[in-house]
């Protein structure tokens, strides 16, 4: 069996790892202009293997201002798109330009002092500048939710015409505020936090204490909370030193590939089943290909493991601390060509040997361990556990969404042990999301020619450990798990278009000897099986009487609303709701459970839309089925993703499942969901589902 488990929802590691991917999410798009920086570095600075004074003068601007007011542009733009790409730029040179004012105040001081206790103007040192790196990363969010939030208040109150007068002042005027809040608060924050995170690695440095921090920085990395260290410390304070000396030891803290690949190559050699078959293959692709996360299953396989690669991080360390080993920009991804790519000159030997080491004292450790377990381990596998399948859903259950590296290992283990016939999507209440996920991956297993599986969707509290395969949403797996610990989990981050359906067919495709189904012709490709997999809904649900009138639908034109009210998604699932007890088939009671359900796993469902409804103990408040739709012109934000269709869902019992397939058919094609926005009266959203009535 193999289960995921994630963190609950708003907990601490959820949300540093959050905040982490938020930086990544900046720094990362810039990396590029970091290593531009490094190549004009490398060959044009007094140091550099080509000197030329013309060509050096490129340097500061481009660390000083273009580099951060990139990343400033990446965060806005994430946040709020072009306007607030736009003005966090804005705040952002306000940052910079301030805290070259303050540096320029406080060198005027210490000069000052200088003179007055009798020493040389000429032998006087000014403190450098500050890299507004951090204070990008600061100003990003601030600007692009600031403008958002600005921007509401008038939304839909402007003038026709005015639009783009009210837009382009709006911006103006507000970039103008941030260039002021950039100039002085966020300008000295930064420069004190420079100073503070300094001081603490030039003391880590001054006590040889360096290495201690892959005590917290390799165990980091497995569970995915590196990125706030590594882009919100490392990567600032060691651009500031690159810029100072032209090289960086902490731009190797993390970046090391050693640790790792001793950790993989003990695999290769002690290992057992499907680590053991996998690791030189995802050894390569970490050295090589700089994709660190796939030897995180095998150090989350054993805690103990985590002892190896940390012993390693601190061999490395203490190398290139003692060589001067150290690079001139990032190096990303972490493979050992970007780690040459970007190494300082004079520090090839010292790199190269902090590399090798850190690989060597990774690889004893972890030898040690798995030698000492082996029988152990050997053992569990007789058993039937396995413990690869379920280290790699852990790792994608810590990133919050599906790896293709770590999918590639999970092909790559041993096949399942019996034949794979029965596979259920498990949902809170089986009314809807978990109806449609179903039907996609049905679609994808028939188009593979395995018509012997069958594919159905449950509630999870109606589950019973006689399937094969459970898939639920990551949020869920670890109430779906207990009633069916004999079934392979699966879990995914959104029951319409998840990656790893294609992993779940793989499996299947394994457990048939891994060779092609014997199937009839077929000519839906995948694509095909996407806009079709609604007819499988319509299929197992009850066929509705031909003449029912309105008073009996399932949806009714007076549940159908163009112009939602609601400005967030928790207004949204109300306005739905009321929608649903305005029809005289739900309690009013439902609402409340419907927010319940929300708060458990999302009910995005991508492609603009979200189908909220209630858990499952709400379905006694639900006389008969019934659906609501509400359009959102301008957009909602839905747990960060955009919505305009907010469709409230209350199944009594399968008689809603036909206008749920139809909507997922139209919600799988972009020229269909266009003309729902372009719709402009109830009865053209009807239509577009197709007329069904309860």
């Amino acid at each position: 069996m193999s289960t995921t488990t994630g963190a609950p929802k708003g907990s601490a590691r959820v949300q540093i790892q959050k905040f982490g991917t938020f930086l990544s999410g900046m720094i990362m798009p810039n990396i590029p202009g970091l290593i531009a920086w490094g190549i004009v570095t490398m060959f044009f600075i007094p140091a550099g293997f080509t000197p030329n004074e013309s060509i050096a003068t490129i340097v500061g601007p481009m660390i000083h201002y273009l580099l951060p007011i990139m990343i400033g542009y990446t965060g806005g733009h994430m946040v709020y798109g072009n306007r607030g790409a736009v003005v966090a730029a804005i705040g952002t040179l306000g940052a910079i330009v301030g805290s070259d004012y303050l540096i320029a105040q406080e060198n005027a001081r210490l000069l000052e002092l200088w003179l007055a206790q009798g020493n040389a103007e000429a032998d006087f040192k000014e403190l450098g500048q500050v890299h507004m790196f951090i204070g990008a990363m600061i100003m990003a969010p601030v600007a692009a939710y600031s403008m958002k939030w600005l921007d509401r208040l008038w939304e839909n109150k402007v003038k026709a015409g005015l639009e783009m007068l009210v837009n382009m002042f709006s911006a103006g005027i507000w970039g103008f505020a941030l260039l002021i809040v950039g100039f002085y608060p966020v300008a000295w924050l930064v420069n004190g936090i420079m100073h503070v995170l300094s001081n603490a690695v030039n003391w880590l440095v001054a006590n040889n204490l360096l290495p201690l921090t892959s005590i917290l920085i390799e165990p980091a990395k497995v569970f995915f909370l590196n990125n706030a260290i590594n882009h919100g410390v490392l990567t600032p304070l060691g651009t500031q030193q690159a810029a100072d000396t032209g090289k960086s030891i902490l731009f190797l803290l993390e970046a090391n590939p050693g640790p790792g690949l001793g950790l993989l190559l003990a695999f290769a050699v002690f290992g057992i089943g499907a680590a053991k078959a996998s690791a030189p293959g995802a050894a390569f692709i970490h050295f090589v290909g700089g994709i660190h996360e796939v030897y995180f299953p095998y150090a989350l396989m054993k805690p103990s493991l985590l002892l190896a690669v940390i012993g390693g991080g601190m061999t490395g360390v203490t190398t290139n601390m003692l060589l001067g080993g150290a690079l001139r920009a990032p190096a990303a991804p972490g493979s050992i060509l970007a780690v040459l790519a970007q190494t300082a000159p004079g520090a090839y030997f010292a790199v190269i040997l902090s590399v090798v080491l850190a690989a060597t004292v990774s690889f004893v450790i972890a030898s040690v361990i798995l030698r000492a377990s082996r029988t152990r381990d050997l053992a569990a596998a007789a058993a039937g556990e396995d413990k690869f399948s379920s280290a790699i859903s852990q790792t994608e259950a810590n990133k919050g969404k599906a790896s293709a590296a770590l999918a590639g290992l999970a092909g790559a283990g041993a096949a399942p042990s019996g034949p794979l016939k029965s596979i259920v999507f498990a949902c809170d209440a089986g009314m809807g999301s978990s109806a449609m996920g179903a039907s996609v991956l049905r679609k994808k297993i028939q188009a593979a020619g395995f018509k012997d599986v069958t594919v159905v969707n449950k509630a999870i509290s109606n589950l019973t450990d006689t399937f094969d395969v459970v898939v639920s949403h990551q949020d869920l797996m670890d109430r779906a798990a207990p009633a069916t610990p004999s079934a392979i989990h699966v879990s995914v981050d959104n029951f319409m278009a998840s990656p790893r359906y294609d992993e779940v067919v793989e499996m299947v495709r394994r457990a048939h000897g891994g060779g092609a189904a014997a199937a009839e012709p077929t000519a839906a490709a995948p694509a095909t099986a996407l806009e079709t997999a609604a007819a499988d809904i319509a299929a197992a649900a009850p066929q509705p009487a031909p003449a029912a009138d309105e008073g009996s639908a399932v949806l009714k034109l007076s549940s159908i609303v163009l112009d939602g009210s609601a400005t967030d998604r928790d207004g949204a699932i109300t306005e739905a709701g009321e929608l649903l007890v305005a029809s005289g088939n739900v309690d009013a009671g439902y609402v409340a459970a419907m927010h319940e359900r929300e708060e458990s796993v999302s009910t995005y469902m991508g492609n603009l839309l979200a189908i909220p409804h209630g858990t499952n103990e709400a379905k006694s408040m639900i006389t008969s089925s019934s659906i609501s739709v509400i359009r959102y012109p301008g957009g909602i934000e839905w747990n960060g993703n955009p919505v305009k269709f907010v469709i409230g869902i209350a199944g009594a019992g399968n008689d809603h499942l036909e206008l749920l397939g139809k909507i997922a058919e139209v919600f799988l094609d972009e020229s269909k969901i266009a003309e729902l926005e372009a719709a402009t009266s109830p009865e053209q959203i009807k239509d577009a589902f197709g007329k069904v009535n309860g």
